[in-house]
Formats: structure tokens, C-alpha cells, sequence
């Protein structure tokens, strides 16, 4: 996730982005509050990597009142605005500012990384599971949902044609529609299901399974081996 792309003036417009980006938004995080309750306690403690603007602490703390959760994100901004979103909840959550290799130690009953991935390069993204995975107690949830497509043409430029024409405006100028396409196909880390999937065997986990599938976006849910 370096550079981060979530600072100054980015973080103004950030709510408002995901419930129009990403298909059945808050579904998604209905999801995701459903299978980590499958095996976190009523009193556990949940990591949320990429935690920036709060979004998903405050669904997931609105959902479960006995959880307390660790938020990792690397943009002093966006966790700015993640303690106003979450300022009720305050008393259960923990922010670290910076990356998931220098978040606190120990283990945690379930993990979610939410829109996150896309962000972050190939090279980085093993690394980043195994660090996820070290802070997890065996057999807790992680919860992954981001940008996954083929990687091969002429699948790949029709995916992100799909993307790029769900999030945009009625009416807006092609020539804005062909600078997002180039933008998402340049900027973005976007692997193929079957690679995320290998990954999060790599990195540790087991029982991969896909809970989400909204046009451009996947999420998986996997547990720590």
C-alpha cells in the first residue's frame, strides 16, 4: 500500500464512494458481519485492516455491541475520519496508524480487509497475508472482498470497462470514462480469482470459499491454518 492513496484531500468524498462503486454495499458488510460471527465469541476482538474512514468498524460495531476491534490503516487522514464514524463505538476500538507489520501483536478471533487489496502491489500482497495470519487465533475468519477479474484480454478490458461504467454518472463525457478505464488498469493491483484463492493457501489459510461476487468485485472467506 505504498504509496497510500488515501490522503488530503481524497479522504473529503470517501463515504461516498463505496455504496456507489460497489454492488450491494451494505449487504456486503451484513456478510461479512454474519461469517465472522460464526466463530468470533460474543466478546472477541476482530482486526480490520484498511480501516480508514470507518465504514466498516462502525457496520461491524453496530452489528456485534460485545466485539472490540484493532484498525490498521496507513493514512493518518483516513483514520481521522474513521474516529468520527466511529465515535459511539469508541471505547472498543484501537486505531494504528501505519502498516499491518508494525500493528500490535497478539492474536485476534477473526480479521476483515475490506476494498483494500486492489491497493496494494503483487509483491507486497503474500507478505501482507502472512502478517494478517500471524495476529489470528487458529481457525479464525478472515473476510477479504476487493477488485478480482480474469487478467487475460480481451476479458480483462471488458471487466474494467464494467466497472468503471457501474460507478459512473448518467451522462458523463466519454472522454472521462476512457481517462477511469486507463486509471483503474494502471494504478490498481488486480489479480484473477484463482490467484487470490493460491495466495491465501500460501499465506496460511484453509477452506477458501467465495461469499461475494458483485460485477468487478469477489470476496472470500478463509481460515487461519
Amino acid at each position: 500500500m505504498k504509496p497510500n492513496a488515501f490522503d488530503g484531500h481524497a479522504t473529503s468524498a470517501y463515504a461516498e464512494g463505496p455504496p456507489r462503486q460497489v454492488p450491494g454495499f451494505a449487504s456486503l458488510h451484513r456478510m461479512v458481519a454474519l461469517l465472522l460471527a460464526e466463530r468470533v465469541p460474543a466478546d472477541g476482538r476482530v482486526l480490520v485492516l484498511g480501516a480508514g474512514g470507518g465504514l466498516e468498524l462502525k457496520a461491524l460495531a453496530e452489528a456485534q455491541p460485545g466485539w472490540s476491534f484493532l484498525g490498521v490503516d496507513p493514512s493518518a487522514d483516513m483514520l481521522a475520519l474513521a474516529r468520527q464514524a466511529i465515535e459511539p463505538h469508541a471505547g472498543r476500538m484501537q486505531l494504528h496508524h501505519g502498516y499491518i507489520e508494525g500493528a500490535p501483536d497478539g492474536e485476534c478471533d477473526g480479521a476483515t480487509c475490506l476494498l483494500t487489496f486492489h491497493f496494494i502491489p503483487r509483491e507486497e500482497r503474500l507478505a501482507t497475508l502472512r502478517q494478517i495470519r500471524r495476529r489470528l487465533k487458529p481457525g479464525a475468519p478472515l473476510l477479504l472482498a476487493h477488485i478480482s477479474f480474469p487478467q487475460s484480454e480481451p476479458e480483462r478490458s471488458q471487466w474494467i470497462a464494467r466497472h468503471v461504467a457501474y460507478s459512473a454518472a448518467p451522462g458523463t463525457d466519454p472522454a472521462q470514462l476512457a481517462s477511469a478505464r486507463q486509471a483503474i488498469g494502471t494504478r490498481l493491483t488486480i489479480l484473477a480469482p484463482d490467484e487470490e484463492e493460491a495466495m491465501l493457501r500460501e499465506a496460511g489459510f484453509a477452506e477458501v470459499s467465495l461469499f461475494y461476487a458483485g460485477l468487478s468485485f469477489k470476496g472470500w472467506v478463509a481460515y487461519a491454518g
